[in-house]
């Protein structure tokens, strides 16, 4: 039986960001809402309470019974997590004087705490949090603190429950990952044992027992998620898959032709279905983000359904979905920040159902099972492209004109990324690789004035993007070199009808999405 981490999620920003640090330590776990753990699940070896962004005694706080769990299973309250565990239990939290945010340095009460394990004296860790907790529970102590909050780390007396202020998930926490180890391994006992190979074997037993005989649709997107989900699902149930890529018109440029030819040698059964005359159509005159995700959805689903009338025995649907699209769609306070066309727009009335083998993986971890799936390099380090395309890289309505413009720019700045090697630690690599993200926008409801000749000229500008990430949960903005950016911009001016003018986007996320729409 594989084991599990159970990460109850209040609504914190870092909670994946928990889930990240878990699975690097070769050890499996499921992201969950506050109020939806498995009681019946044998396979749990621990709990992680996450932060929120409500205080505990707010009236809208997420709030839930923890008795069942207490006792039975150790559990970690991180921030929020670990002052809800006091409140409920007895102690005190109240507003600080001050919002305690940023470094602090841990010092230990109860030395030789299983907690902090092979810590050092003064560990930096990261605070971010509105209130404190001015009182323990009876029965309960604390085993660390910092020159400003008393009880910064607590463990109670007769059952396997810690909590913790500070956020050990970040980057801040210099020991965050050694605390997060010692919680997961020495005290819940995870026998390391999840990887891509298991994942992959465990995988594709569940995807057989799941599908049975039936036949299965797979939208392609020529992105890096779908085809690990196809040839993981090729793996699993053979020539019953068949595959469906559609060019919606706004792919990079020469993709569809490129990427069929990939998934030729790959031995997939792929339908390649040109609708790009639908969906631009359909996205005449449409300038609103949400309608044009909708709207693309929709069309993806119309297409799908079109399509499985053809294969009369087809009963799903799977989707590349990973973790990161479901987040982003919904959080756990239910407010949008983005709809993905693979969750947000999907019509009650689908014939089929879902199938997203992926859908508990982060984007490195879906590389990592490509490569064990023996899938070619090219495939697998692919920068991330939304489902979208680039409809949601041109601002404002969408035409032929408009995407020619921008497939064309972004074939410039693809290709010098491709080509710029960098030196890392004495070997040379493809600048391309160092990023998580590179794509170009273009601002077609602006007009830039500008100088061509002896004539004035008022075209589009447009930007350029790239960021660093692990797992597109945050991002930085790429330190591409001058001369790189120089010759970008000069190309893209000189061969690109249409563009007078090129910027590059130095903001990180957050606050800033990596995409602009």
């Amino acid at each position: 039986m594989q084991q599990k981490i159970i990460i109850l999620d209040f609504g914190s920003q870092t909670t994946q960001l928990i889930g990240r640090r878990v699975r690097e330590m070769d050890t499996f776990c499921e992201i969950l809402p506050y109020n939806k753990f498995p009681h019946d699940d044998p396979s749990v070896i621990g709990v992680i309470l996450s932060g929120s962004p409500y205080s505990v005694y707010d009236p809208e706080a997420f709030k839930v019974d923890l008795s069942h769990i207490r006792g039975r299973l150790p559990i970690l309250g991180i921030c929020y997590g670990a002052q809800y565990m006091s409140y409920t239990n007895g102690g005190n939290v109240e507003p600080a004087g001050s919002r305690e945010y940023g470094r602090a340095n841990l010092t230990f009460i109860e030395h030789g705490n299983g907690l902090f394990k092979g810590f050092t004296a003064n560990s930096q860790v990261w605070m971010s949090h509105g209130d404190t907790i001015t009182a323990l529970p009876q029965g309960w102590r604390a085993i660390a603190s910092t020159e400003d909050v008393t009880y910064a780390a607590y463990q109670a007396d007769n059952e396997p429950s810690w909590g913790v202020q500070f956020h050990p998930e970040v980057f801040h926490s210099m020991q965050g990952t050694q605390l997060l180890k010692n919680f997961v391994v020495d005290i819940c006992g995870s026998r390391q044992d999840w990887s891509s190979a298991s994942f992959v074997e465990s995988t594709v037993q569940e995807l057989r027992d799941q599908l049975g005989r039936d036949r299965v649709i797979l939208g392609l997107s020529g992105g890096v998620d779908s085809s690990v989900c196809a040839v993981l699902l090729n793996r699993a149930i053979g020539d019953r898959l068949t595959c469906i890529f559609v060019d919606h018109g706004m792919l990079r440029k020469n993709e569809f032709r490129d990427v069929m030819h990939d998934y030729e040698c790959l031995g997939l059964n792929v339908i390649g279905v040109d609708a790009s005359d639908k969906f631009l159509g359909d996205l005449a005159g449409v300038t609103d983000p949400e309608q044009k995700r909708k709207i693309i959805g929709r069309d993806f689903i119309e297409v799908f359904n079109a399509e499985a009338r053809k294969i009369t025995d087809a009963k799903w649907l799977a989707q590349g979905t990973i973790y990161p699209d479901r987040i982003e769609s919904l959080n756990i306070t239910g407010k949008v920040i983005k709809s993905h066309h693979n969750v947000g727009g999907l019509p009650k009335e689908m014939n089929l159902r879902l199938c997203e083998p992926l859908k508990w993986l982060f984007k490195d971890e879906v590389r990592r099972v490509g490569r064990q799936l023996g899938m070619p390099d090219h495939l697998i380090t692919r920068h991330p492209f939304p489902g979208p395309g680039l409809a949601v890289r041109i601002l404002g309505d969408i035409t032929r004109e408009k995407v020619r413009i921008l497939q064309d720019a972004d074939d410039i700045y693809i290709r010098a990324l491709r080509n710029y090697k960098v030196n890392i630690l004495g070997k040379e690599v493809r600048l391309y690789d160092q990023i998580w993200q590179a794509g170009t926008i273009l601002l077609s409801d602006v007009r830039s004035v500008g100088v061509m000749g002896d004539e004035r000229t008022y075209e589009h500008p447009v930007a350029l993007r790239a960021v660093t990430s692990t797992d597109a949960m945050t991002a930085d903005w790429a330190h591409l070199p001058y001369d790189l950016l120089a010759q970008v911009s000069s190309d893209i001016i000189n061969k690109v009808k249409g563009v007078n003018r090129v910027c590059y986007d130095i903001s990180s996320k957050p606050p800033s999405t990596i995409e602009w729409e």
